[in-house]
């Protein structure tokens, strides 16, 4: 190669490897029927929760650092969520070692309710938790809006919280995963 065409190449590789670093900073594309998962900025550390765990028990939830945690809202009346509910519990069997599943029934603090709505969708092994204090709906207000039902905001392994989605889309689609691996990737 001559001096004159590395010259005129160089600029050229640059600007691709530029472009390439840009690809790599921004999540891949993972969309629900109408909405798409949406970065939220100013990323902010996700709050404690406390809440009340569908076996009775109290709950104080929290990101743990190195894991990936969904935080999902949802209700009773929601059409969505009878479809979004039983993706996140095959979400959460599949891949137990690097992802935390919190899911928040938002409509009823009747713990007797919840597990009968729960049953009638075959949903097991997916942590479910009722309101019971008013910790989520204080925190929603503050920084997990809830702007469709039912609504999954990703935190990321730093604690922060990265993004959301509303609808029921696919985890275990080759987008969820990408979007899942992408932040694992990230530190």
């Amino acid at each position: 190669m001559s001096r004159r065409s590395i010259l005129i190449a160089a600029p050229m590789l640059a600007a691709s490897l530029r472009a390439s670093r840009a690809r790599e900073s921004w999540p891949p594309v993972f969309k629900a029927d109408r909405s798409q998962f949406t970065m939220v900025r100013p990323r902010a550390m996700m709050p404690q929760l406390r809440l009340q765990h569908i076996g009775g028990r109290d709950a104080v939830i929290t990101a743990k650092p190195g894991r990936i945690t969904l935080v999902n809202f949802w209700a009773t009346w929601c059409a969505a969520c009878k479809l979004d509910l039983p993706m996140l519990a095959s979400l959460a069997a599949s891949r137990p070692e690097a992802l935390d599943i919190v899911a928040i029934c938002t409509d009823t603090k009747d713990l007797r309710k919840i597990r009968k709505y729960l049953d009638s969708l075959a949903v097991r092994n997916l942590a479910c938790y009722a309101d019971a204090y008013g910790a989520a709906a204080e925190a929603s207000s503050a920084m997990f809006t809830i702007i469709g039902m039912p609504i999954t905001y990703l935190v990321g392994m730093g604690g922060r919280v990265e993004g959301y989605i509303t609808g029921a889309p696919d985890w275990l689609s080759p987008a969820g995963s990408r979007l899942l691996q992408f932040y694992r990737e990230q530190s």
